[in-house]
Formats: C-alpha cells, sequence, structure tokens
C-alpha cells in the first residue's frame, strides 16, 4: 500500500507539471486554433531566467517574478514577429513557425546562458513529508497548488470575463469577432502572453524537483501536447484532467514495469483513446454539415 500511495503522490506531482504545459497549449488554440509547440520552451525559460537571476543575488520570489514577466515578452514577441505577420497562412504553417521558434529559442538559451544543468533551492525546503508510509517534497505541493490554482484561474477567465468570451469568439470565427467590435490581435498578444507566463510559472514551480537546462522544454511539450489532447484539445478542465492522468499512468508504468517504457506505454494509450475518442475525454463532438 505505501508502495502505490508513493507512486500515485509522484504521478500527480508531474501529472500537475504536464496539466500546467497543457494549460498553454489550451490558451493559444483557444484564441487561435494553433498548436504552439514552443510551450515547453517558455516553461524552460522559467527556471533557467530564475536560477541566473537569484544566482545574481536577487530574493528568489523577486527572481521567479522577473521569469515570469520576460517570458511573457518573449510569447508577445513570438506573436508580433512570427505568428502576426502569417495571419491568415494555413494552421499547419503557423504551427511549423512554433516549432521553429522553439528551435530558435533553444539555441538562443544555449549561448546566453550554458548547457548545464541547474536548479534551484525550494520554496518550503528539502525535507519530505510523510503521508500513509509514503512521502512528498514540499515543493510537489507547490507544483500541484500551482496547477489547480492557474485552472480555475482560466475557468473563471472563460466563463465569467468579457476578455475571456472575446478569445472564445476569436477563436470560433476570427472575422464575426472583429464585426462586432473585438480586437483580434490585442486577443492574440494577450493569449500568447498568458501561455508564456503559465509556462514560466510551471518552470519556476518544478526546477527544484527536476532542474532544468537548455533543451528540457521538448520533451515537456510532447507531453503537454499529449495531455492536452487526451483531455480534450481546448477545454481547461480536459488538460488539467489530460495532465494528471498522464502522470499517474507513466508513474504506474515506470513503479510496476520500467522506467524504460513509461513514455511509450503513455501514448500507447492516447493513441487508442483518439482512435476511440477523436475529441479526447472532455472534448466536444462536432458535425459539419455536407
Amino acid at each position: 500500500m505505501p508502495e502505490l500511495l508513493q507512486f500515485l503522490l509522484s504521478g500527480i506531482t508531474v501529472g500537475a507539471v504536464y496539466a500546467l504545459v497543457a494549460l498553454g497549449f489550451t490558451i493559444i488554440y483557444n484564441a487561435s486554433d494553433v498548436v504552439n509547440f514552443a510551450q515547453g520552451e517558455f516553461v524552460m525559460l522559467g527556471g533557467m531566467i530564475t536560477v541566473f537571476s537569484h544566482a545574481a543575488g536577487l530574493p528568489l520570489p523577486l527572481a521567479a517574478l522577473i521569469a515570469i514577466a520576460a517570458t511573457a515578452a518573449v510569447g508577445v514577441a513570438l506573436n508580433k514577429l512570427a505568428i502576426e505577420p502569417a495571419r491568415g497562412a494555413p494552421v499547419v504553417s503557423l504551427i511549423i513557425i512554433t516549432i521553429g521558434a522553439s528551435i530558435f529559442i533553444r539555441g538562443a538559451t544555449q549561448l546566453v546562458f550554458d548547457k548545464q544543468i541547474h536548479r534551484f533551492p525550494a520554496f518550503s525546503g528539502d525535507r519530505p513529508i510523510a503521508v500513509g508510509g509514503a512521502t512528498i517534497l514540499p515543493q510537489s505541493l507547490w507544483v500541484i497548488a500551482g496547477a489547480l490554482a492557474v485552472f480555475f484561474g482560466l475557468w473563471l477567465f472563460f466563463t465569467r470575463t468579457l476578455t475571456g468570451r472575446a478569445v472564445l469568439a476569436t477563436a470560433n470565427n476570427r472575422i464575426a469577432a472583429q464585426l462586432v467590435g473585438i480586437n483580434t490581435n490585442y486577443v492574440m498578444t494577450l493569449s500568447f502572453a498568458m501561455s508564456a507566463a503559465i509556462g514560466a510559472l510551471a518552470g519556476v514551480l518544478v526546477t527544484p524537483i527536476t532542474m532544468t537546462s537548455y533543451d528540457v522544454g521538448l520533451a515537456l511539450a510532447l507531453k503537454g501536447f499529449a495531455a492536452a489532447m487526451l483531455g480534450g484539445m481546448g477545454n481547461p478542465k480536459g488538460a488539467l484532467a489530460g495532465g494528471l492522468l498522464l502522470g499517474l499512468l507513466e508513474a504506474m508504468t515506470a513503479g510496476y514495469v520500467s522506467s524504460q517504457y513509461k513514455d511509450a506505454a503513455a501514448f500507447v494509450v492516447i493513441l487508442a483513446v483518439l482512435f476511440a475518442m477523436p475529441q479526447g475525454l472532455f472534448g466536444r463532438k462536432s458535425t459539419d454539415r455536407v
């Protein structure tokens, strides 16, 4: 029983990180129908900028805030310099642009910082907390709380605010949104800034546990995308559920089978779910008139 509980706690922690990345995917997808594969690099930037800002002598909370703000600025730059000029291009072309942006950010980070693995001190120390015979790090609680806070914040944003509804309207029909007075360029800029900030927050929260380096973004982007697809792309509830399910699946596979197979097992199950439910677990079914 303690062994199972330990795997569950580990899975929830990892799944919360995947959920944060998936929530970043959800915001941009809801605004533009574009899958932003640079989302993993936002997570990496959050961790790396915090590491070097803290090493320069800044208090950790201030370093984290600077990292989140700087990463949000990178997200805005990505939209203004790469996505906005290509407006009207096929969605596949925009996705390729985000892949190129991911490669560029990774290379620039390698040059500006370094290739080493880094971490900074945990927010509440590294002493494990005993839970029913298992243990969990205090930082893991920060990760889980962060994922839940972002989820509820986005739920309120999309369902209770005019700006959130403007994001959904822009995704549904950009031209119609413009006709009713919605500033779609502002919506896109805001969406990229929020997505980048959420990614950076994930990087800040998880770096004391997993450490970070310039090349961690690719794997996180793939896992976050898988979580978003599993839950239903564009659905914040699906992003949270998909991330947690993916994390639990990986933890169970690593614990009871082998850590070498955890990635393969996760993607096999996701493919099986998508074959049976192409819209994901919480996605809406759509019909087209012909």
